[in-house]
């Protein structure tokens, strides 16, 4: 008898072991996938983990019911992987597989398949396809379940594998539209007449042709903007028409080009690499003789020092060798920007995987990587990517390796890609760089202790200096009534100033919507959230108020649902609010907004980032999205709205926190010609950090804060594990939170804080109730887990406690 052991997709401690026969055990690899029945009625597609002859002590083995797999799609380096971060952050295998793989490699008996109506082809498709795509025709979607009674037979996957190669059914997820990259057609002077004496030329030889003479003086005077030219803007404002510029095309005059930036296929023209300046061939000598004997590296370069230029130094030696290279950056948004860089010198080297790609692109990436193509060399993309199947792995560069969405919350495997991204590179003897204008105080500790290699960057790319930073009072601006609307006078002045030298501004604010509290002026009462203790944001551009944590939405009411009072005022002020108020101030400039409600759909940050790299949009207002290593060279001035809301913010790191956001935010100010500017309004510009941040002062930042780190016993210092438990009944969290906390505190005693209750406390209608344990410098984190695994086995083992969520989140920040 043969048997195997399966990870099944599902969140259960244990592998489970099958039968299979002789045959199949021999064709078998570890890393394939195989249909088995789990439960009564349940179908998944189970990962293959070992192959052995002992039959399970406590149930009867059952059969599977098919191989899905020629070959291995997931490799040993993986498993590996896949078992450490398990055990690190306490989660099921199967999460960790659910998790990693592209979810059409889950086919399961409860997933919905849908028809794509744009499949038209019907003679490539089988009999047995054609059958579910005729019964397509009249449902509008099936259960995998209901495609095994069409068929009347049990082995249906590798059928609908084959509907879903052949583009004519997607699984449940969101539809992405297909890109069709957006020509822009753009007008410039042609290279003869750049002089100012072929100008004269010019207009004695178009004397006859008045049509073609406005339109030249036209372009003259748009010139003056210093954008680039639209061939459609010409033709509006010189009131011609399209025949009249193609003439003066045709005549050597203008000529066209065009600005195209596309996502999937990547032009491959490979340019050679820009010379670096002798910073940052000091910092890449520094870095290579840390990788002799150091296998991590933390590159500390002040905002815009060009430590893109120095990773694809890095890269290109990687590549020389013949091994695969990992980028990670922390937003999909950066992704845009840093393809096109790297296009520029790799080609068609680059794969690129994030959640916003379709099912079908992202199994693509996967298969190309598994298959080590060349044009899966270079891969680029958010947390996700550390879970693809990677054979030879040389370098990984964790770009912004502080930033907060490298660590998953929600849901299990709750990872921290940075350090699992560690842990890959050991796994593959791969290099691992790290780079960051304001490190995290943990990688900065670890490089301090000597356990990771330390390279600082200081002067920024062309020896520009570092923007000048204004800290405004807006108490006092208040006081004085020089505020118009969330505006102080002064940062109003450093906008005007900006527009006039016809360069860009970004604004920033940490919250979307337009106002995050309604309230009614007579009896001071606001909506709420039914799921959620928290009050609903009201967005204007739909007239709605909404939850950002369960999506509920309803109309915005005309009075107040308590006192019936008309009278209802917003408090607080969203990206949205200040939108529409730079309207009413600016109304000659164009004004963008960025954040999650402007970017939806797979192209919404390119469409954004495009528009303001061409200059069409002249202030951008955004949420912390801007913050993250974009480099946009026209822009002088950095405004921060309200600096309060990230200082007082309920968290250990609220500090540290708010330090790199607005020192990564001032960032983004002249970049490329001149010093830029930054402004922070804030009640209390003499509160520490904001002072740290006008004097970009991180060595004081970092020694500050870890002298209450090291008094208040939190990380680097103190390891640290929440505890979440969650249910929709208030009385029973309460007594399984008691009945944990006293059970902890008799094994751990003054190292459990809590039990706490968060500041939103009620989420999605689950009440929700917090503990966390602190683990001391010399205490044991194996057998720290096994004991918090015991006191978990027996939580569990109680039946009032049975149905509470229980949620444990290592390293949870």
């Amino acid at each position: 008898m043969y048997f195997i052991n399966v990870i099944l997709p599902i969140p259960i401690q244990k592998t489970f072991t099958y039968s299979v026969t002789k045959e199949e055990a021999a064709f078998l690899k570890k890393g394939m996938r195989v249909a088995v029945s789990f439960g009564k009625t349940k179908m998944y597609a189970a990962l293959v983990l070992n192959i052995h002859q002992t039959p399970p002590e406590l149930y009867e083995a059952k059969e599977i019911h098919q191989i899905l797999d020629e070959q291995p799609i997931v490799n040993e380096h993986q498993l590996k992987h896949w078992q450490w971060i398990s055990s690190y952050y306490m989660c099921a295998l199967g999460d960790v597989y659910r998790a990693a793989v592209p979810s059409a490699f889950l086919l399961e008996s409860e997933t919905i398949i849908y028809k794509n109506e744009n499949f038209e082809d019907t003679d490539i498709l089988t009999d047995e396809e054609f059958l579910i795509f005729e019964a397509l025709q009249r449902q509008s979607q099936l259960t995998i379940h209901e495609i095994t009674n069409i068929l009347g037979k049990k082995k249906i996957f590798p059928t609908v594998n084959q509907l879903i190669d052949k583009s004519v059914i997607y699984i449940r997820e969101e539809i992405y539209e297909t890109y069709k990259p957006k020509l822009v057609k753009y007008v410039r002077l042609h290279k003869d007449y750049e002089e100012e004496d072929g100008l004269k030329d010019l207009l004695a030889q178009l004397s006859r042709a008045k049509k073609q003479r406005d339109a030249v003086l036209t372009f003259f005077q748009l010139k003056t903007e210093r954008k680039p030219i639209k061939a459609k803007t010409l033709i509006e404002k010189s009131g011609v028409s399209a025949p009249v510029i193609k003439s003066l095309v045709d005549k050597n005059i203008f000529e066209f080009y065009h600005i195209q930036t596309d996502r999937v296929q990547f032009k491959g023209e490979e340019n050679e690499l820009k010379t670096l300046n002798e910073f940052q061939e000091k910092a890449l000598k520094e870095i290579k003789e840390s990788f002799s004997n150091q296998d991590i590296t933390l590159l500390h370069g002040v905002t815009s020092s060009g430590k893109t230029e120095v990773y694809t130094k890095l890269i290109k030696e990687v590549l020389a060798e013949g091994k695969q290279v990992l980028f990670m950056l922390p937003e999909i948004a950066l992704t845009t920007q840093i393809i096109t860089r790297l296009q520029n010198y790799f080609g068609n080297q680059i794969s690129v995987f994030h959640s916003k790609y379709s099912v079908n692109e992202r199994v693509e990436v996967w298969n190309n990587v598994l298959e080590h193509k060349t044009k899966a060399q270079i891969i680029l993309g958010a947390r996700s990517t550390i879970f693809l199947p990677f054979a030879n792995l040389g370098l990984i560069v964790v770009d912004e390796e502080h930033e907060v969405s490298y660590k998953q919350f929600e849901p299990s495997p709750r990872y921290n890609a940075r350090d699992a991204a560690v842990v890959l590179g050991k796994l593959h003897n791969a290099k691992v760089l790290l780079g960051s204008a304001t490190p995290s105080l943990e990688t900065k500790f670890n490089a301090d202790q000597g356990k990771y290699g330390l390279v600082n960057l200081k002067r920024r790319h062309g020896n520009i200096q570092l923007p000048k930073i204004e800290l405004i009072n807006v108490k006092e601006k208040r006081r004085k009534k020089e505020m118009v609307g969330h505006f102080s006078d002064r940062l109003i002045q450093m906008i005007n100033e900006a527009m006039e030298e016809k360069e860009q501004v970004i604004l920033f604010q940490n919250r979307r919507g337009f106002s995050p509290i309604v309230e009614c002026t007579t009896c001071g009462n606001s909506p709420q959230c039914p799921n959620c203790d928290v009050s609903l944001t009201y967005h204007k551009y739909n007239n709605q108020l909404k939850c950002h944590y369960c999506h509920y939405q309803r109309a915005m009411p005309n009075s107040c649902g308590a006192c019936g009072s008309a009278s209802l005022d917003t408090k607080g002020f969203g990206t949205e609010q200040i939108e529409l108020e730079l309207k009413e101030l600016f109304p000659n400039y164009n004004i963008g907004r960025m954040d999650s409600d402007t970017t939806r759909g797979k192209f919404g940050y390119q469409k954004i980032i495009e528009a303001f790299e061409t200059q069409e949009i002249d202030i951008l207002v955004g949420t912390q999205m801007l913050s993250k290593g974009l480099d946009f060279e026209n822009v002088s001035l950095v405004g921060i709205l309200s600096a309060d809301t990230m200082l007082n913010y309920p968290d250990f790191r609220a500090h540290e926190r708010a330090f790199q956001l607005m020192v990564q935010v001032a960032g983004r100010a002249g970049r490329s010609k001149k010093q830029g500017k930054v402004a922070i309004q804030s009640y209390n510009p003499y509160h520490q950090i904001l002072q740290q941040v006008s004097t970009n002062n991180y060595e004081e930042m970092y020694k500050e804060q870890l002298q209450d780190r090291w008094q208040y016993h939190y990380p680097p210092y103190y390891r640290l594990i929440k505890i979440t438990l969650k249910h929709k009944d208030y009385v029973r969290v309460n007594d399984g939170i008691n009945w944990l906390a006293r059970a902890m505190q008799n094994v751990f005693r003054e190292n459990v804080l809590g039990p706490t209750e968060p500041a939103v406390a009620r989420v999605r209608n689950q009440y929700i109730k917090n503990l966390m344990l602190k683990i001391p410098p010399k205490q044991s984190l194996v057998k720290t887990k096994e004991q918090l695994q015991k006191i978990r086995n027996t939580f569990e083992a109680i039946k009032e406690f049975r149905p509470i969520r229980f949620i444990i989140d290592v390293d949870a920040y």
